[in-house]
């Protein structure tokens, strides 16, 4: 497949890496010759130096034949130009990064799609969204909704009060409510079989459906955990304006800015009941009269991973007990969970999710990468005379690596056993590593 990313920021060449590693034929468009330079000496790509919104620069770039053009550059309007000239040359799908949320509205969504912008992408509000799944159930370091919340995918870390510890999964009950995908033990991602056990600090996936959560929380020992009331954010970016939206209203929150104009200008952006202070939210200090030792969640939202990380640590040790970390360097992903930072949020990897969704040529409802493990749960729904209609699924020989934790019927969530007979209609939610997502077409097909 061909595709042609517009942007050598921080997205476009983390979406380049990625899919060049899948063995794609890559190009990467950018006016920097240097950014350019180091991405083509480490990574199976090839680099062109050219302005995205220039006909000539995307003919050159060879768009005509591209299957995908993605536009990430940091101007949202170079981006919408560049899809719309690229559409024009013959590019088959497009993607534009954008920074306004209303161009995501129904009415809007399809005026761009007249234009040739088939998909729009804006990680500020995709973050926001996770950030606030993330304070709504302070238990969870991960939950992801398929089939408008038919069934739900729990990440959860697990502690020594947990019920399930050092179990085989081949002793626990055949009546269980829900299905473990896939367990995460440092570096290395685990698809249970019969003999695997979970251990303390595995990070585990449930799929079950939503009347089960409360189960789930208690097997896993989260009962402790209470509802968050109160919420202090460190930095005023557009995603921390974005999470103000989508948290419930009796949720006390309060935003540290320490840019005095960027302080007045969120009076403009937000809601009278969110409290803006000016100062550094790094400061003990500071944190200390804003009642940090009263706070129940504490997010990190600054441009540093680094001092994201430390602040959520700095919170912890003051008793808040569920942080959330912005942090978009990938290599300290790892690090953050080591450390036990609550949930982390990544643009780039909630980027990814809508790359991956447009470059199958199966109808995929929906990708999602998983932030703690290498790995994507895709929701794809099964066409008349599918292949995986044919057989049960013991039968259907999917690829290890590959585990269908759940299928939606009529709208309602279902477990699935190695007995069950999917049919045409239903969706299935399949959790599988990075680069399998192509191998399993065929299964719907």
């Amino acid at each position: 497949m061909k595709i042609v990313i517009a942007g050598a920021g921080a997205v476009g060449t983390h979406l380049a890496k990625m899919l060049s590693v899948e063995n794609e034929n890559v190009i990467l468009l950018d006016e920097s010759e240097e950014k350019l330079g180091k991405m083509e000496s480490l990574f199976d790509l090839q680099a062109i130096v050219g302005d995205p919104t220039k006909i000539s620069a995307l003919t050159n770039a060879g768009v005509s034949g591209a299957e995908l053009f993605v536009a990430v550059t940091p101007d949202e309007s170079r981006n919408i130009t560049a899809c719309i000239l690229a559409h024009y040359l013959g590019a088959k799908k497009t993607i534009a990064r954008i920074d306004n949320y209303e161009y995501l509205l129904p009415k809007n969504k399809a005026y761009f799609a007249s234009l040739g912008v088939d998909s729009l992408i804006y990680p500020e509000q995709l973050a926001a969204e996770e950030i606030a799944t993330s304070i709504k159930y302070s238990w969870v370091r991960q939950m992801l909704e398929f089939g408008d919340g038919a069934l739900v995918m729990i990440g959860v870390k697990m502690r020594d009060n947990a019920s399930l510890l050092n179990i085989p999964f081949k002793e626990l009950s055949k009546e269980i409510p829900y299905h473990i995908v896939a367990i995460q033990r440092g570096d290395e991602t685990i698809i249970p079989r019969g003999n695997d056990v979970i251990l303390v600090d595995d990070f585990v996936c449930f799929m079950t459906t939503r009347d089960q959560i409360p189960y789930i929380r208690k097997i896993t020992g989260k009962e402790k955990f209470t509802e968050v009331r109160s919420v202090i954010i460190m930095g005023g970016s557009r995603i921390a304006v974005r999470t103000t939206k989508l948290i419930p209203d009796n949720i006390d929150v309060k935003i540290i800015e320490s840019d005095l104009s960027r302080c007045h200008k969120l009076l403009e952006l937000v809601d009278d009941k969110v409290m803006i202070i000016n100062g550094d939210a790094r400061d003990p200090e500071l944190l200390r009269s804003e009642g940090i030792d009263r706070t129940d969640a504490f997010v990190a939202l600054s441009d540093n991973s680094e001092t994201n990380i430390l602040a959520c640590l700095a919170a912890k040790r003051c008793g808040v007990y569920r942080t959330v970390s912005e942090v978009e360097n990938i290599d300290y992903i790892s690090m953050a969970e080591s450390m036990d930072i609550g949930s982390v949020i990544n643009k780039k990897k909630l980027a990814a999710s809508t790359i991956f969704q447009m470059m199958l040529n199966t109808d995929v409802l929906s990708v999602k990468c998983l932030t703690f493990i290498q790995a994507v749960v895709a929701e794809f729904p099964v066409s008349e005379g599918a292949y995986i209609t044919t057989k049960p699924v013991k039968n259907l020989g999917l690829p290890i690596g590959a585990n269908i934790g759940g299928l939606i019927r009529n709208g309602e969530g279902m477990h699935v056993t190695g007995n069950t007979m999917i049919q045409a209609g239903d969706h299935v939610i399949i959790f599988c590593r990075e680069n399998f997502l192509k191998k399993l077409e065929r299964y719907f097909k």
